[in-house]
């Protein structure tokens, strides 16, 4: 009669249990935005500039110590490596959880049962052996092995598992990102100083030409031929220009400190080469095709892992609504004498049981976990287009800055040249009173302008070639 009782309640419960399952969706998608086949304006090519090593990329010895050096001792690349080793250890972790647990146990204590209890009563008319009853103060000790094993039927183990590899995958990619991040950071910073280091000396040059100018003026303000205005607005001008010294001097100690702690060391100067800043760029950068960006960017390819872990977190939360099944077991020796502890086989005390436990009262819980699992797996999806689309945009721009850098450096250097022209023959002109000083002031001023202009086309053009080679992929190889 119990039997026929139990059979559709145990019947009845699993039912509801699975019918609450089958609602939830495991299966999400947001709308997919196609790649463009091509950056805009640029030619097909097959090759990308990002499989070249940066060692061949950047060809500077100085450069390319101090980029080992920063790939040694940088504190976030350091960071990034300990996240390796913690994803490293969440997936042994989850791989032990799929295995049984067996633990060593040693134990001993003693029980006192109340006389007017069922325990209690039966120990007092009990003999534990022939002619001595159960002792009231009864000692138990053990020593054994104790295992535990949840059968994961439904795979939520294995699927924390696959989380966590795919989770470890992703903080792989995220240190190559670190990576190519601080190669193009350490270039970028060691060529603005040599930009600075060639300001530098056009400032300085500008320097003494405007000493000599001034000493021909007081010159021919002694001969008559100018007057005290003539003196102090040459002097203001001199004086303007070593202001520019000066904070161009800031800008270089401000740099190094930039760079020093990039790699992780306290401030000292660094080595460089400033003819560097002249060496022919390539004038044509081999973009690739879009979709190649997706194999290149290490951020897009962690992306795409946080996106698999996303999926394997929620299938296991789902998994989690379903009955979870243990086996538990024990095999050992108990007594409660120790001169009878390894008496065998009455000593030898073992036990196994099998449980099916199901979730009732806390569903909303579980709900709740469930809909987080998929909020974060949604997240991870906009997450993963948003970093496709940033890194389109970002070559697409750097592309187009390249191309119109080079026209701008064509028409400064045309215009450089007209200025420096401008300077000598107001010089000339001035000597034999055919120009007034305020021509001879312009003249100079311009042209020192124009070369502060020419040498910052010349950054701008050096550091895009960097930027796209990072934007393209490059650099952490």
């Amino acid at each position: 009669m119990m039997r026929k009782i139990y059979y559709p309640v145990c019947i009845a419960f699993l039912m509801v249990v699975f019918s609450g399952c089958t609602t939830l969706n495991t299966d999400l998608s947001i709308p997919k935005r196609e790649m463009p086949a091509s950056f805009q304006n640029q030619k097909y090519t097959s090759t990308s500039i990002a499989s070249i090593n940066w060692r061949q990329y950047f060809a500077d010895a100085h450069l390319l110590k101090l980029i080992d050096t920063a790939l040694s001792d940088n504190f976030d690349l350091q960071t990034a490596l300990q996240r390796i080793e913690i994803s490293r250890s969440s997936v042994k972790l989850a791989n032990g959880a799929l295995l049984p647990k067996v633990s060593f146990n040693l134990g001993g204590g003693v029980r006192k049962y109340g006389l007017y209890t069922m325990d209690g009563a039966g120990n007092a008319s009990t003999d534990i052996t022939p002619g001595q009853t159960v002792p009231v103060n009864l000692p138990d000790m053990y020593i054994g092995l104790q295992s535990s094993w949840e059968i994961d039927i439904w795979g939520k183990l294995r699927n924390q598992r696959n989380s966590a590899i795919s989770s470890y995958l992703a903080s792989v990619e995220g240190t190559n990102f670190v990576i190519s991040s601080l190669v193009a950071y350490a270039a970028l910073y060691y060529n603005e100083l040599v930009v600075l280091d060639n300001e530098l000396d056009i400032i300085r040059q500008t320097i003494q030409k405007q000493l000599d100018a001034l000493e021909v003026v007081k010159v021919q303000k002694e001969a008559g031929r100018a007057n005290e205005l003539a003196v102090q607005e040459f002097k203001a001008q001199l004086l303007n220009t070593q202001a520019l010294e000066k904070n161009v001097l800031q800008q270089i100690t401000e740099t190094q400190n930039k760079l020093n702690f990039l790699l992780g060391r306290y401030p000292q100067p660094i080595q460089r080469t400033k003819d560097s800043l002249f060496k022919e760029l390539p004038q044509q950068i081999a973009a690739g095709f879009p979709s190649q960006l997706l194999a290149n960017r290490p951020d897009i390819r962690e992306a795409e892992f946080q996106i698999e872990a996303s999926k394997f977190d929620l299938k296991a939360a789902k998994a989690a609504f379903y009955p979870n099944f243990n086996i538990t077991a024990s095999f050992g020796f108990q007594a409660f004498n120790p001169e009878f502890l390894f008496w065998s086989p009455a000593s030898i005390a073992y036990s196994v049981m099998g449980t099916l436990v199901a979730p009732i009262i806390n569903m909303n819980a579980l709900k709740a976990q469930f809909n987080t699992a998929q909020a974060n797996q949604l997240t991870a999806l906009y997450n993963y287009q948003k970093t496709v689309l940033n890194a389109y945009v970002e070559v697409a721009n750097q592309l187009s800055k390249i191309q119109n850098l080079q026209q701008i450096n064509d028409l400064k250097t045309q215009q450089n040249e007209v200025l420096k022209q401008s300077v000598a023959t107001a010089n000339e002109l001035y000597k034999y009173n055919r120009a007034s000083y305020l021509e001879v002031l312009i003249a100079q001023q311009s042209a020192l302008q124009s070369n502060l202009e020419l040498i910052n086309v010349t950054k701008q053009k050096r550091l895009s070639t960097i930027n796209i080679y990072k934007a393209l992929g490059g650099g952490w190889r």
